[in-house]
């Protein structure tokens, strides 16, 4: 699940262009309706021609609302960057693309619209040739620029396909195991309570969980998710999701706040962040300076500390200390932007270095800006972290090899991180694996398990070769995978398949009456019990299929089933008959038990299969092993 998000001047045509594509009208308050300007944020959702469903965020684009823009532009995965072909290049148009830029957004496709008002073809071409001039030297550079009318749908078809062609090379979000979900809106409904919407990170949130708003630490629980107004049990990394919470009133929620697992995530008023100042800005950035913070949907004021620099200059970089008015999830490498409070204006960004600071800092303190400078490349734990989470799971040696730290340093690091528990060694210290990466992979195998058992429940297990394949995994990662949950006792491993601990077959009272008549047959006639056939006719290959996997029969052949205590008889009397007289016919074994033909071929035929016995012409020996 993917997430686009507009930016681009106001009334450059994004609310329109996005209900040209979706069919949905963002703007949903009245008065946005009724000014055709957003003021808050929109949401709609689309398929691409490859088949994925993604979501799109409408964000303003007036001046006088960036900052409803900043609450749901930063958890987009791609950027439909709008921009007017009557007007050209704008105010908001420059604002929202250092905002983009500074964010580091990672993809994005332009949208030329209103093309329908433009009559002379030369108009058009000198509006793209500034556009992408102002494109030059950002994260939109190289991005594509797409004539189009939303009133007329021209262009809409190459749109869609470039912003398919743009997603298609971006990898999906990836699954940490620590969901996180910025709170952008907030509301509640009758008969439901209180829900929140956000777009969802680092993890999965199921119906069930237990979870903590932050920064308060209010607890509640998932009643219920949706993902563009679908029901779901569980919402993925990247998805717009909205989330209903029991335990929580709609008063103890802000627009900013973040939706976790308890436990997950500690929240921080200081944070060391690595910072630029617009080159465009207006004034040097001095020590003590008042700026409002963004930071996902969350705005804080916030007062800034120069580290190692008298005073940041525009298009320069430096590392500052921010000393919020109250605390935030911050996780390193997070996308941050401040701004002016008055008169307002977007200044800088950045990245966080270090979300937890111990203590406020000197200001030119050497050996606390050598630390953050390592921390900005990575310290050896973060690189292995890092690498561990591009590999999947690998022989610690490889881990070392593929991250390119030095080998001392890097077994040092390895071994912290597998103390803390950031790296889990498996299949008896063969592979390590992160944590969050392990806990994805188990899920994933046990949700795929109790999947199988709801939909064959009449199975005592899931074929062990087919839960492979469907997981994904290499051989070496499943079996130690399967192992661990074994030895958790979660699932339980009987070999060709696997089933969860709590699973076991139940009939229904219909099922178990069939099953009662059919088994009464049974013990009427043992040795000329009904067939297969016959079975199937009464009862259903389903449940004939079940009462063999339980063990209440056994099948011999295509057309023979027996009860286990008629056929454990019949074996034992073959083994003694022959162990006494030196060999067993046909016709001796069928006389004994007064069956058929067809039942003494199938039991002694299913004996020679399973090494029991030997065919020597019309008579049966056992095998070596068993006349040892």
């Amino acid at each position: 699940m993917r997430v686009i998000g507009t930016a681009g001047h106001v009334d450059h045509g994004k609310s329109t262009l996005i209900n040209r594509l979706t069919g949905i009208n963002p703007d949903r308050l009245k008065e946005e309706q009724e000014r055709s300007m957003s003021i808050e944020l929109g949401f709609a959702w689309f398929e691409l021609p490859d088949g994925e469903e993604v979501g799109i965020v409408d964000v303003p684009g007036h001046r006088d609302f960036i900052e409803n823009m900043l609450a749901g532009i930063g958890g987009i995965d791609a950027v439909l960057f709008v921009v007017a072909a009557d007007e050209g290049v704008m105010p908001q148009t420059r604002e929202h693309l250092a905002i983009l830029d500074l964010l580091q957004i990672p993809a994005g496709v332009v949208a030329l619209t209103k093309t329908d008002l433009i009559k002379e073809p030369e108009w058009m071409d000198l509006v793209e040739a500034d556009l992408a001039e102002t494109l030059s030297g950002t994260v939109l550079e190289d991005a594509p620029i797409i004539r189009v009318s939303a009133r007329t749908g021209e262009g809409i078809p190459a749109l869609i396909q470039a912003l398919n062609n743009v997603l298609a090379d971006r990898p999906h979000r990836p699954d940490l195991g620590r969901p996180r979900l910025p709170v952008d809106r907030v509301f509640t409904l009758p008969g439901f309570g209180t829900i929140v919407t956000g777009t969802l990170q680092d993890g999965q949130l199921f119906v069930g969980d237990s979870v903590s708003v932050l920064p308060q630490g209010v607890d509640g629980r998932v009643r219920g998710l949706q993902t563009h107004k679908q029901t779901e049990e569980n919402a993925r990394p990247g998805s717009r999701t909205a989330v209903n919470i029991s335990g929580v009133s709609v008063d103890q929620i802000n627009r900013g706040d973040v939706i976790t697992h308890p436990g997950d995530y500690q929240t921080s008023k200081m944070l060391d962040v690595w910072c630029t100042l617009l080159p465009d800005a207006d004034a040097p950035l001095k020590h003590n300076t008042t700026v409002k913070f963004f930071l996902g949907a969350a705005e804080v004021m916030a007062r800034v500390r120069l580290l190692g620099l008298h005073e940041l200059k525009p298009g320069q970089d430096g590392f500052l200390q921010l000393m919020l008015q109250r605390p935030v999830v911050a996780l390193r490498q997070d996308r941050f932007i401040l701004r002016r409070p008055s008169p307002p204006a977007t200044i800088a960004g950045g990245q966080v270095v270090d979300p937890h600071p111990k203590r406020r800092h000197r200001r030119f303190d050497q050996n606390r800006l050598e630390a953050l400078e390592q921390l900005l490349v990575g310290t050896p734990e973060d690189i292995l972290i890092q690498t561990a989470q591009k590999m999947g799971a690998a022989p610690l040696n490889l881990l070392i090899e593929e991250s390119g730290l030095e080998s001392e340093p890097a077994r040092d690091a390895a071994d912290q991180l597998i103390s803390q528990g950031q790296l889990i060694e498996l299949a008896g210290r063969q592979l390590v694996i992160k944590k969050e990466t392990l806990h994805h992979h188990t899920r994933m195998i046990l949700d795929d398990l109790a999947n199988f058992h709801k939909d064959y429940p009449l199975r005592p297990g899931m074929p062990r070769e087919r839960l492979k394949s469907q997981s994904g995994l290499s051989a070496n990662l499943f079996d130690a995978l399967v192992r661990l949950l074994a030895d958790k006792k979660q699932i339980v491993d009987e070999g060709s398949q696997l089933r969860l601990k709590e699973h076991e077959v139940e009939f229904s009272e219909t099922q178990q009456k069939k099953i009662t008549t059919l088994l009464d047959q049974f013990d009427a006639q043992p040795y000329t019990p009904p067939s297969v056939k016959q079975t199937i006719a009464a009862i259903g290959e389903e449940l004939l299929s079940a009462l063999v996997a339980t063990g209440q029969l056994v099948q011999i052949n295509d057309d023979v089933v027996l009860q286990p205590h008629v056929f454990h008889e019949m074996r034992t009397t073959v083994v003694d008959h022959i162990q006494e007289h030196g060999s067993i016919s046909l016709a001796e074994l069928r006389d004994k038990f007064d069956t058929s033909r067809k039942y003494a071929v199938a039991v002694l035929e299913y004996l020679d299969q399973t090494g029991v016995t030997v065919r020597r012409g019309d008579i049966r020996t056992l095998s070596r092993k068993n006349s040892a």
